[in-house]
């Protein structure tokens, strides 16, 4: 016998069994995700290297020539390889998120039975037990 078999008899209510469901979600974690994750990782890490092989390249350039369009070159070059190395940090966040299971806020399910003032509770509960007396 329930602990809660008085009140279901009170309010005259058939008692229900809660089943718990799980709120997992299936992994997103697939084969063809994880690959381009390695392949556009292993592209982004070559282009920061070779990237940075030019960058001393024309910083060489531009200290022989002392040419002001060369150190431009240089300064945009350099941004440029920055970028690059900003997209790998943005690469490694969004498969962090992908990773990450989905948080589930928790859900509450109110049944109301009954809508009123405490005052008009006691008289129904009052009624009902003269009916079942």
């Amino acid at each position: 016998m329930s602990s809660y078999d008085k009140l279901d008899q009170v309010f005259n209510v058939d008692s229900t069994e809660i089943v718990e469901s799980s709120n997992e979600l299936p992994s997103t974690q697939k084969p063809e995700i994880q690959q381009d994750y390695e392949v556009t990782r292993a592209q982004l890490h070559m282009l920061v290297m070779k990237g940075q092989e030019a960058v001393d390249g024309i910083l060489d350039v531009a200290k022989s020539s002392d040419h002001p369009r060369a150190y431009e070159v240089a300064g945009q070059l350099i941004k440029n390889v920055a970028d690059v190395a900003d997209k790998l940090i943005d690469l490694q966040k969004k498969m962090k998120d992908i990773d990450e299971k989905p948080r589930s806020s928790p859900t509450t399910v109110n049944n109301t039975m009954f809508v009123g003032s405490t005052s008009e509770l006691a008289k129904l509960l009052k009624q009902n037990s003269k009916e079942t007396k």
